[in-house]
Order: structure tokens, then sequence, then C-alpha cells
């Protein structure tokens, strides 16, 4: 596994608990959420894309 991968999942991670405070705090609970929610999604699209390289991966390892 790459380190990297875990950097910037920590990094997005980070960024969007800050957003979430300011927003929270600021009165504006419903960006708040969204902003979770687009954070979860971007975490989500670079998991999926590291999923796909394994199954190329295996797919190239067995010569299917």
């Amino acid at each position: 596994m790459d380190v990297e991968l875990i950097f910037k999942i920590a990094a997005v991670g980070i960024i969007v608990s800050i957003l979430n405070q300011v927003l929270v705090r600021s009165g504006r609970e419903e960006q708040a959420t969204m902003t979770s929610l687009a954070g979860v999604i971007v975490v989500l699209i670079i998991l999926v894309q590291k999923i796909a390289q394994l199954f190329d991966l295996v797919k190239s390892l067995f010569n299917f």
C-alpha cells in the first residue's frame, strides 16, 4: 500500500473537518453537511481508482 494514499485521505479529512466546523459555527449546517458529503465522495473516488488499478494488476498477473 502506498503511503501517499493514506496522506491524501488524511488531508481530505482534515480539510473537510475544518470546513465543517467553520460552517457549523457560522450557522450554515446545510453547507456543512454538503461539504462532508463532498469529502466522502472525493475519498471514494480515490479508492475506486486504486481498486481499479488493483484489478488491472491481478488481470495482467494471471493473463486474463
